[in-house]
């Protein structure tokens, strides 16, 4: 299975999200960002590999069906609206990303 976790700049929510989850089970886990100055650049391609999409904000979810909707209307895109509160690999932020997402894994 094939994830791809996206919020503003890939540095702290979805870079976590890509650490705890990429290998886990079979997974094969990507991160990016949608704003210009992202560590990684979310890309079509990334999108188009992906099988779940999860955005960690309605704004990233708004960024990606007004830039890739052509991409992204047959695939699973998720709103985890988790707020851009925590550091990278924050024990609070793994537990959030577990329970939430853990549930679309199942």
């Amino acid at each position: 299975m094939e994830l791809l976790f996206v919020c503003s700049r890939n540095k702290r929510r979805s870079l976590t999200a890509e650490r705890i989850f990429n290998g886990r089970d079979g997974i094969h886990a990507n991160s990016a960002g949608t704003e210009t100055g992202a560590r990684v650049k979310l890309t079509p391609g990334m999108l188009s590999r992906a099988d779940i999409i999860f955005c960690m904000e309605k704004k990233h979810l708004r960024r990606i069906r007004e830039n890739y909707s052509d991409i992204v209307a047959d695939k699973r895109v998720v709103c985890l609206n988790i707020p851009d509160d925590f550091e990278y690999m924050d024990d609070e932020l793994i537990d959030l990303l577990e329970s939430v997402v853990g549930g679309y894994l199942e």
